[in-house]
């Protein structure tokens, strides 16, 4: 077994009353010069990323069982800022955000953990996993000596600390390793500030194997003398080895920290897949060296409650919003399936498994159902549910209005008569435009949409902007340039619009609808949201299927299962089995620019490649 004497086990000896748990042995974990030692003996880590938080906490325990069926013995994972420090000071370690009870649940399935701490994660996730609040402070700057944002992030790596520090393998538990920064060398260069990161791991509790990791070519620029450098996105062991030994001594062992077996989508580009076959001969080299390899991802599953993150490479690039779903192409599918890809790596990793090891059976694929079309029984224009207003002469961004996600409708009087040009200096990211209630238009910050002309009816008229937050960028430079909303001006025909109020509209929540309502709905309403309840005989996981609405939010049981656009090319939203109720069950949807569609159909299989003009 891979943990030994030490696993916790609570098995039952016959006849007799319940055993208490074997209490977890402490373990080293070292560096020798070509591999890793545990307990003195060398252990290949074979390992793939899968994320707490993209995956619900009923389904964990079977992806980390799926993780040991390919062959796997450790399984890595980031820790994302944002998600355990919404607001300044008030941490959540709760639900699907438990970490430690899923570092511990790894343990429990005989699995290591290589864990990944943040500051920083990118992961194609909401401000690369930075809280947004820190955007607040005058003069932060992420990723620096800057003295606020490092007060800001000892308090946070603290309190991790109290959670994680405890489950490393030296005190009993299954993190091997832990890594310092994340891909800093794409960034930066400044090893004062990395040696300040280190010192702040150990403060907190980090008191085994730390490393850093990064790209290729970055690999001298992030990586801090005296930690192990990982090499990401190679699987060549001549080039490993040379970028090892250059940075560390001459010496290993070599660890491939992200090794890629597909990509990840955004809105409106193709869906990304790459045959296995272009993956195996590169595992099957890095294995056969004798090197450790942690695959990102193994399973990516799905990004909800408006945590996808952002492209963006500046005056010369378009913006690029992840979509909701993060299959990744990997091994297992966004729903915790095996694919042909985790068949084929399985049978490179059986080569090399220790002698009269045998892998488990891989687990059959989880059934999936179609649902009797529903109907909407409950309909509510947005802008009659609006919260309390802000006033302002001139629009306040999300963060000035310590909100975090969601939507902020901004709304102002202008004089009517005529045709005019509305310049929204700078919307982010994607903005309805109504008119006395009437929807005349949208902008789209990916197309660099900035102005739409209205044909304004005579007298005193009401202008709506409703700005959605379609996620911060989580890479490169642009890191400090993230605020969200109408984050300068607006004009009307080159005029200042003044007299502002703004409507917070979060959505942390699901939307109620408590009482059946029939509002006229026709093509040009403004945002609506609908609801109604759908009955389950068993629950089974099945997909929203999108196709015939245009674009929002849908919630299933409360749950917020992600976004969803027609421009594709994801057109499904992933509806777990963990997450539904025999018997009733309750759909909430948000749509922006079809608020006449009122029915909604299932699909048992995903579409995730289909894109639309």
């Amino acid at each position: 077994m891979l943990f030994g004497a030490g696993v916790a086990t609570a098995a039952l000896a016959e006849g007799s009353g319940p055993q208490k748990p074997a209490k977890p042995q402490p373990h080293t974990f070292t560096l020798g010069p070509n591999q890793f030692l545990l307990d003195g003996k060398p252990l290949q880590m074979i390992s793939g990323e899968l994320h707490y938080p993209r995956i619900p906490r009923e389904a964990w325990r079977a992806r980390l069982k799926m993780a040991k069926a390919m062959g796997l013995n450790t399984v890595g994972t980031y820790v994302f800022w944002n998600v355990h420090e919404p607001q300044p000071g008030k941490y959540d370690f709760s639900g699907n955000h438990d970490v430690a009870a899923f570092v511990k649940m790894a343990q429990e399935e005989g699995l290591w953990v290589v864990l990944r701490p943040s500051p920083y994660v990118c992961a194609e996730w909401e401000f690369g996993g930075y809280p947004y609040w820190l955007q607040n402070v005058p003069g932060l700057k992420v990723r620096s000596q800057e003295p606020q944002y490092v007060a800001a992030y000892t308090r946070y790596l603290e309190a991790v600390g109290k959670q994680l520090a405890p489950l490393q393998v030296s005190h009993g538990g299954p993190i091997l390793m832990v890594q310092v920064e994340n891909e800093y060398g794409s960034y930066g260069s400044d090893k004062e500030y990395l040696a300040l990161n280190k010192k702040l791991f150990e403060s907190a509790g980090f008191d085994g194997l730390l490393y850093t990791c990064d790209p290729v070519k970055d690999v001298a620029a992030g990586h801090l003398p005296g930690l192990l450098p990982a090499v990401n996105g190679t699987d060549k062991p001549s080039q490993i080895r040379q970028l090892v030994h250059a940075n560390h001594n001459g010496q290993g062992p070599y660890y491939v920290a992200e090794w890629y077996p597909a990509w990840f989508d955004w809105w409106g580009t193709r869906h990304h897949t790459v045959p296995a076959s272009q993956y195996t001969p590169g595992l099957d080299s890095v294995l056969r060296a004798g090197m450790s390899i942690n695959m990102y991802m193994f399973h990516g599953g799905s990004t909800r409650d408006f945590m996808n993150g952002a492209n963006y490479k500046g005056d010369t690039s378009n913006y690029e919003p992840q979509v909701s779903s993060y299959d990744y192409d990997a091994p297992l599918d966004e729903a915790g399936n095996a694919t042909p890809k985790f068949m084929a790596f399985r049978g490179v990793i059986e080569k090399y498994l220790p002698a009269g090891t045998k892998l488990p059976a891989v687990p059959a694929a989880k059934p999936s159902t179609v649902l009797p079309v529903m109907k909407f029984t409950s309909t509510a224009n947005l802008l009659d549910r609006l919260p309390a207003a802000v006033a302002n002469a001139k629009p306040l961004t999300f963060e000035a209005l310590k909100q975090a996600y969601g939507f902020v409708l901004y709304r102002t009087t202008v004089a009517g008569g005529g045709t005019k040009t509305l310049k929204i200096s700078d919307v982010r990211d994607y903005a309805v435009v109504l008119v006395n209630g009437k929807r005349v238009g949208t902008l789209d910050r990916r197309l660099r949409q900035d102005n739409l002309k209205l044909t304004l009816p005579a007298g005193q008229v009401q202008l709506d902007i409703l700005v959605e937050n379609m996620g911060r960028i989580n890479f490169g430079e642009y890191l400090l340039q993230n605020t969200k909303g109408i984050t300068k001006s607006a004009t009307l025909d080159g005029a200042e619009l003044t007299g502002w109020r703004m409507y917070g509209l979060p959505f942390d929540s699901a939307p109620a609808l408590t009482k059946p309502s029939v509002p006229v709905i026709t093509a040009s309403s403004g945002p609506v949201l609908r609801s109604t309840s759908f009955t389950v005989a068993t629950p089974t996981d099945t997909y929203l299927d999108m196709r015939a609405w245009g674009k929002g939010v849908v919630w299933v049981n409360g749950h917020n299962l992600g976004r969803y656009w027609a421009i594709g090319p994801q057109q499904t939203l992933y509806v777990p089995a963990e997450w539904l109720k025999k018997g009733a069950n309750t759909v909430t949807v948000l749509e922006l620019i079809k608020p006449q569609q009122n029915t909604l159909a299932t699909l048992a299989h995903p579409i995730l490649s289909e894109l639309r003009p």
